[in-house]
């Protein structure tokens, strides 16, 4: 049994009158790119509504797997507030042992310690600097080291020591067993990574690498002039206008590429690899159907990918963009959609002919896909199928 290295997915989604992802001035997010500005949605952006969508593809529901928890709160509000107010423990000799734990496992310099005075922060205050990513494996483990030492423990004092006084061989042996934990860290973490600097917890390579969507065109913008009325004011005679302000609308036609690391992420799935294929496999789904939701209200910016193709091989990745180096014309002939996919099959054309096929493909889509050089799929479902198999290493 053989079994691929890399997924590769790119994608063609289009989008009228959105403002998708957003800047710090509130405009819309843009890339030069072969001369021209593009629109562009950030890999943050996709992978946050990726990651946090809520349907019947959705990475959360999948059977038997737990999302990981990111957030400044986790030690006071997952950690410490369960055994205070749920198990009735003593909340000084809580928050003195969780808060030795938090420095155990992320880090305390002296400087951070110097930072919290000045805010009037005590020791004990447990809301962390920078968001943290934790599996429940690991909040759970935490839980149960915590609520050992406070029924061993005389006094707040004592238990903060007693984390402190933890040896090397006793801190690998935690290591060890969050280690053992099937998704210690949680399934988000596993998919795209997260940073630690700790001898207990666990770095995670991101197995799921998101480029930034731009589109193939160059940049189609306008200003969008508005106003909200005051019903009061409007019933009392006078014009009414209770606000007055504008926003950046784009359209565009947006090329997006994502690949998967196989054999990582079968390793951060603890050597699942049915796992591995239903994760792949809703992560599809939602590149082809989850939309960022940028001014919902107002633009109702729910699309569709008009285009999905998958790459497996085991060769290192290469993105389709420079298909769109040269920006797809407007106004020219023959629609944007078409000549975009013309142009990503001239380019792949090109790539085999000078490198050889390396991978095999399949393609859906709503136009012609003969220029794809990948066999075409009767639909979404067949696609995810056939890359589950390979997935698998049944294809």
């Amino acid at each position: 049994m053989t079994h691929d290295r890399f997924i590769q997915i790119h994608f063609l989604t289009s989008y009228s009158a959105t403002l998708l992802n957003r800047d710090d001035a509130g405009m819309a997010k843009r890339l030069p790119f072969g001369g021209s500005t593009r629109t562009r949605v950030s890999s943050q952006c996709l992978k946050r509504h990726w990651r946090t969508a809520d349907d019947s593809h959705a990475l959360a529901h999948l059977d038997g797997v737990e999302m990981s928890l990111r957030s400044r709160l986790i030690f006071s509000e997952k950690v410490a507030r369960p055994l205070i107010e749920q198990e009735g423990l003593d909340r000084e000799k809580v928050e003195a042992a969780v808060a030795a734990f938090q420095s155990l496992l992320l880090g305390s310099s002296a400087r951070a310690q110097k930072e919290k005075a000045k805010k009037g922060e005590t020791a004990t205050d447990l809301q962390t600097s920078q968001v943290v990513v934790l599996g429940w494996p690991e909040i759970r483990f935490i839980q149960e080291k915590v609520r050992t030492i406070v029924s061993q423990s005389a006094g707040a004092e004592a238990a903060g020591k007693a984390v402190g006084a933890f040896s090397n061989d006793e801190k690998k042996n935690m290591k060890k067993l969050i280690d053992a934990c099937d998704l210690k860290a949680g399934l988000d973490a596993a998919l795209f990574g997260r940073m630690v600097t700790s001898d207990i917890l666990s770095r995670l390579d991101a197995a799921i690498h998101v480029a930034h969507a731009f589109t193939v065109h160059a940049q189609e913008l306008e200003t969008d002039y508005f106003s909200a009325l005051d019903d009061l004011l409007q019933a009392s005679g006078k014009l009414g206008s209770g606000h007055i302000n504008d926003s950046e609308l784009t359209s565009g036609l947006f090329y997006g590429y994502v690949v998967v690391d196989l054999p990582l992420l079968v390793t951060n799935l603890s050597d699942d690899r049915a796992l591995a294929a239903q994760v792949v496999g809703s992560l599809i789904h939602l590149i082809a159907t989850v939309s960022p939701g940028a001014k919902k209200g107002a633009t109702a910016p729910y699309a569709y990918a008009e285009m999905v193709l998958v790459e497996s091989g085991n060769r290192q990745p290469r993105t389709l963009a420079n298909a769109f180096r040269k920006a797809v014309p407007l106004g020219g002939p023959g629609d944007v959609r078409e000549v975009a996919m013309a142009q990503l099959g001239e380019y792949l054309q090109q790539c085999d002919a000078m490198y050889g096929c390396g991978e095999v493909r399949k393609v859906v889509a709503m136009g012609d896909t003969a220029s794809l050089a990948a066999e075409s799929a009767p639909g979404l479902e067949a696609l995810v199928a056939w890359v589950g198999d390979r997935v698998r290493g049944v294809a």
